[in-house]
């Protein structure tokens, strides 16, 4: 499907009934949809938060923040890496989803240390969906830090869905679930039509509380 006259209003319209776009690569300028079935959810009361990545993420050792530097956390998940020497965020993906975040719609988390922006990740929420998109990791543990504070603030903030597209090996280890798209689709039709639920306020002893009352695993 060609991304001909795609607009932001568009993109969201098509979130809502669980379609999300990619490009084959960052030179290819057209976008194709996906509606993959089986579905990649992680679900958020049953997340598990590894004791290892507890302990770091507890320890301070990153400065996390949210919607900071969305365009810089894009380029950050857009740059080759090791395993990943290809992208599928091109130009337009990127015009995209900063329209979204200048929208209200599209969300960053940075992690930083000594003020340097080291991982982080991004998404889209639409009433009490998140529809994580990609993450990146310059130093050990940065993106997984910047999962846990993402999975906090939206159990804080009472979403119901976080859509992860596909199920992977490493999402599996933090709770991460493949379900029936048609079952994925009943419950994004209840989310999507919830009021907006993303808050950014919350201070650092509601996430630190919160991070700690979330399920422990090996």
């Amino acid at each position: 499907m060609s991304d001909q006259g795609l607009t932001p209003e568009l993109m969201l319209g098509a979130y809502a009934v669980g379609l999300f776009p990619m490009a084959a690569d960052a030179e290819d300028e057209d976008l194709q949809w996906y509606d993959p079935d089986p579905r990649g959810v992680l679900p958020l009361q049953a997340f598990h938060l590894p004791r290892r990545l507890r302990r770091t993420v507890l320890s301070g050792r990153f400065d996390v923040t949210v919607d900071q530097d969305f365009p810089a956390v894009m380029k950050g998940c857009a740059a080759p890496a090791p395993g990943r020497e290809q992208t599928w965020i091109n130009s337009e993906i990127f015009r995209l989803f900063c329209a979204l975040h200048e929208m209200g719609y599209a969300h960053s988390v940075e992690c930083r240390q000594n003020g340097e922006l080291v991982g982080g990740l991004y998404g889209v929420a639409l009433g009490g969906a998140f529809f994580g998109e990609s993450m990146f990791s310059r130093v050990t543990d940065a993106s997984k830090v910047a999962l846990v504070h993402l999975v906090a603030r939206l159990r804080l903030s009472g979403f119901m869905v976080l859509d992860t597209q596909f199920g992977t090996d490493h999402l599996t280890r933090f709770g991460g679930v493949e379900i029936p798209a048609a079952e994925y689709k009943t419950t994004l039709e209840r989310a999507v039509h919830m009021p907006p639920c993303w808050q950014a306020n919350f201070t650092p002893q509601q996430l630190e509380a919160e991070i700690r009352t979330m399920r422990q695993g090996s």
